[in-house]
């Protein structure tokens, strides 16, 4: 279940990776060799990406269980969910939230740098590695993956679900990694604006998940919650 519901998110997401990570799939270098090796090159760029959405998945993951252990699943849910609504309702407050953090800005630019370096090496392997520091990149779609992920309540099940939508954003990616040069930047830019509508049904979803309403894959009934239900108290 949880692989499924991060497909279809990555998918969703996926276009919103054709207007900000379309550019750096573009440039990616194309190592010497058969055709075979390029299109081994973006297969790897793309494995790449999903390792490191399956490591942020298990952090988000390890978040959201001792967050279960302490009774407070339903409360993370509603309070992701919010918390994701009013970063479209209030995009100055997320932005002036984000120049608070000095750690980001410091570790984007030594991802950059890291890129930069790699991009000047035309070998297959590196496309692996450019892969893995391009899901180290910021990206706002991905942060929603996260926070979903984080809802999940458990450390597999956050993996699988950053898993999923790893899968998810792959064919566009790799679609744009082929053919990206006939995507314009006026494209790309229309595409990057549905994000904050996909932000939105990403956001009432979790909140429904949150609200604990008993009905399946969208509102489930939380383990805590159940467990609560069907023990009898003693007077």
């Amino acid at each position: 279940m949880e692989v499924a519901a991060g497909l279809v998110v990555g998918l969703l997401g996926s276009l919103h990776c054709v207007g900000m990570c379309g550019p750096l799939a573009l440039a990616l270098p194309v190592p010497r060799g058969s055709i075979a090796a390029f299109y081994t090159g973006r297969i790897l760029y793309n494995a790449g990406r999903m390792v490191t959405y399956v490591l942020l998945g298990l952090l988000a993951g390890s978040v959201g269980r001792f967050i279960v252990l302490t009774g407070w699943q339903q409360g993370l849910s509603l309070a992701a969910g919010v918390i994701l609504l009013l970063s479209v309702l209030l995009p100055s407050v997320s932005v002036h939230l984000s120049s608070r953090f000095s750690f980001p800005g410091r570790l984007t630019g030594r991802v950059q740098q890291a890129l930069s370096l790699l991009f000047r090496r035309r070998s297959v392997p590196v496309l692996f590695l450019v892969g893995v520091l391009n899901g180290l990149l910021p990206c706002g779609f991905v942060y929603v993956g996260l926070t979903a992920a984080a809802t999940t309540g458990g450390i597999l099940p956050a993996a699988l679900f950053m898993a999923g939508f790893g899968l998810g954003t792959v064919p566009v990616m790799f679609g744009v990694s082929l053919a990206g040069r006939h995507i314009g930047p006026a494209l790309r830019k229309r595409l990057s604006a549905l994000t904050p509508a996909l932000t939105v049904v990403v956001a009432v979803i979790i909140i429904m998940r949150g609200m604990n309403l008993g009905i399946p894959y969208i509102s489930p009934s939380l383990p805590g919650e159940a467990a609560s239900a069907s023990t009898p108290c003693c007077h």
